[in-house]
């Protein structure tokens, strides 16, 4: 591992440590951008040159130290930049979800007090104008992109360009302003305020420090070896803390370069032009990348299918071992070598996985045998656990010591304890200073010591690695006294590329059901490969032969539950396709996509009846709102399934008794 030399201690704040790397790489690249096609790269001088007049326009605009500034927009450099230009006169960034409909924008505007918004386009401006006037706070917009903004005439809309030549003519009259203003700056002040997805109610406010994200971004870098050599690729929100970390903190920690995608269309392409060797990604996106080789490879020749099978055997019985220095014959790794040259290596090419070193996934469960793939073509992909309240690590998995099912050991710096609830509990450098303007949250997550409760159910394996089994709150009982564990069921049942959500229920009912959502681009691929017409979503939804191959999954994870005494009692007996995936814009997914799992159970309660009384059918009508904001309804009868279960252990059967 390369040694790794952090920035010296008292570089407290993000603008300290931007003038440290543009005073140590001046020439190194810090940030590239796609633009119209072409990789647009700023050096470490260039960028701090940017942020110094962008500062300096804020402060001629009226910001104030303890101002809050919205940000929102796709990952841009512009936007990565105003955080620091705000920080650096001691406002608060505060990012907003850039899909988020003007009614949750308006909540956040309002709640945080934000007085200035800094935008990416049109799009942005337009919600923003829509919640204005409810919004008396804010009073100045800034935006970036230009384009379609030629006709807006209100006085409190400004292009970046001129806020920065605003900035410039204020640094030349004041040349010591911007010094004496980042020297003010302490790592106890605010650094940014985000917002929770909302999961369970109101969005909160998390406020972090800059101790909080620095050193808990510097303890990262530290654990992985990170250096300015390396690069990785900014396509997650910029509201998520785990953007925040990833493509802030520790490039400004580390000095290494963050690339943003042309947009969130292109982001596989770009990852294959850049080939960035940091990556983060959720569950979804890893089974999504393999839900399409694997539909790409069902349209291969019958011999590429042979040879791919073949070398994927040999990769799921040696790769993993051979990634984490375990013993594996000499025929076997000569084996794998021609694997590498054949299929592992073409195949990370095309993703643009070819020189990735360290690769994260976090946020839900991710399937064995998907993380397995990936480490198996020699990607040293590890599982990590954390929150916003965290600053994101409370565990993270060592090398050598990687396994599917569990979330690794604390993470430096980190302490974790299990509450007698079964709760898990932390404390350490990354642990938020307060939820904005809501003491009484604050006191109920972190005690006066500073242990966080996580809100997770969990506990600690033989081996020293936490196992998360399910939201504490979540965790229920069937009618029989069995464990109920909704997320560990849907967990296992999203392992299937066929299934893109699933909602399940139990808890004081007599058995366990579940409302599925197929993936619409998977199950697609096997209709047209077995000429099996459909045109829309709802059509393939329901029919039959959809619904027998979603019935074979079930019935495959009632199986391995039934394995489990402790989890054999969550079974699955009966389960529907729900008409319509879940949408954020309906409400019934969170901006980080999670399911809201109080507000789907409400808007399909009757749904869930007829899982439970017995019925073959439910109608149900639903309303949607579509991409431009109209709404429509949606109308259905949709087939309740029964499924085979496994009789449970005798172990299981003794505790229910």
């Amino acid at each position: 591992m390369t040694e790794v030399r952090l920035p010296p201690a008292e570089l407290d704040t993000f603008p300290k440590l931007l003038e440290f790397h543009a005073a140590q790489r001046p020439g190194r690249p810090a940030i590239r951008e796609k633009d119209f096609g072409i990789w647009q790269t700023h050096t470490w001088g260039q960028v701090a040159e940017e942020v110094r007049n962008l500062a300096a326009g804020l402060l001629s605009l009226g910001v104030k130290r303890g101002d809050k500034v919205a940000i929102v927009g796709d990952n841009r450099p512009r936007l990565y930049w105003t955080m620091t230009a705000a920080q650096a006169i001691g406002a608060v960034p505060v990012p907003l979800y850039q899909d988020s409909v003007a009614k949750e924008m308006a909540y956040v505007v309002e709640h945080a007090e934000a007085r200035f918004a800094v935008v990416e386009d049109q799009e942005q401006v337009d919600k923003l104008l829509e919640i204005h006037e409810g919004c008396p706070g804010l009073t100045q917009i800034v935006y970036d992109e230009a384009r379609g903004m030629r006709h807006y005439t209100q006085p409190f809309l400004h292009h970046f360009d001129a806020v920065q030549a605003e900035g410039r003519d204020y640094n030349r009259i004041h040349p010591d302003f911007y010094a004496e203003e980042i020297a003010r700056g302490k790592g106890a002040d605010p650094a940014i305020i985000l917002y929770t997805s909302g999961t369970t109610g109101t969005p909160k406010g998390v406020i972090l420090s800059f101790d909080n994200v620095v050193k808990t971004a510097a303890n990262g870098v530290k654990l992985e070896g990170l250096t300015d050599a390396d690069e990785s690729l900014a396509y997650l929100p910029m509201a998520w803390v785990g953007d925040h970390i990833f493509s802030y903190g520790q490039s400004y920690v580390a000095g290494f370069c963050v690339a943003c995608p042309e947009s969130s269309e292109t982001v596989m392409h770009d990852m294959r032009e850049l080939g960035p060797t940091y990556f983060f990604a959720p569950p979804r996106i890893f089974e999504n990348i393999l839900t399409t080789v694997m539909i790409r490879m069902e349209d291969a020749s019958w011999v590429k299918r042979g040879i791919f099978r073949y070398f994927m055997e040999i990769a799921r019985r040696s790769g993993t071992k051979i990634l984490d220095g375990k013993p594996v014959g000499p025929g076997e790794r000569l084996l794998y070598a021609l694997g590498q040259i054949l299929i592992y290596g073409p195949l990370k090419n095309t993703l643009g996985f070819t020189r990735i070193r360290l690769a994260y996934t976090a946020g839900e469960a991710i399937g064995p045998d998907i993380f397995d793939f990936y480490r198996s073509l020699g990607i040293n992909l590890k599982q990590l656990y954390g929150s916003t309240e965290a600053s994101v690590f409370i565990t993270i998995q060592p090398d050598g010591e990687i396994e599917a099912d569990t979330v690794g050991k604390p993470a430096l710096g980190v302490e974790i304890k299990i509450a007698d609830n079964g709760e898990v509990m932390f404390r350490g450098p990354g642990v938020f200073v307060e939820y904005f303007k809501n003491p009484e949250a604050t006191t109920e997550t972190k005690t006066a010591d500073g242990w966080v409760h996580t809100g997770d159910a969990g506990f600690f394996a033989d081996n020293g690695h936490l196992k998360i089994i399910d939201r504490a709150k979540d965790v229920g009982r069937v009618n029989d006294g069995g464990l109920f564990a909704p997320k560990y069921v849907e967990n296992k049942l999203k392992f299937f590329p066929d299934i893109k959500e699933a909602v399940a229920y139990g808890h004081e009912r007599d058995f366990c059901t579940a409302f599925i959502n197929i993936d619409l681009v998977a199950v697609g691929s096997w209709a047209e490969r077995n000429n099996v017409a459909y045109g829309s979503y709802q059509e393939l939804a329901a029919n039959p032969q959809v619904i027998e191959i979603v019935r074979g999954h079930i019935e495959k994870v009632n199986r391995d539950l039934a394995a489990d005494p402790q989890l054999a009692s969550c079974q699955i007996r009966r389960f529907l396709i729900l008409h319509k995936e879940l949408d954020a814009d309906d409400g019934e997914l969170t901006r980080t996509r999670k399911v809201r799992r109080r507000f789907v159970a409400e808007r399909y309660e009757s749904l869930i009846e007829a899982l439970y009384t017995g019925a073959e059918t439910a109608y149900i009508e639903t309303e949607v709102t579509f991409e431009d904001g109209r709404k429509g309804t949606i109308k259905a009868d949709l087939q309740v399934v029964d499924v085979g279960v496994e009789p449970l252990p005798a172990a299981t059967m003794k505790k229910a008794s």
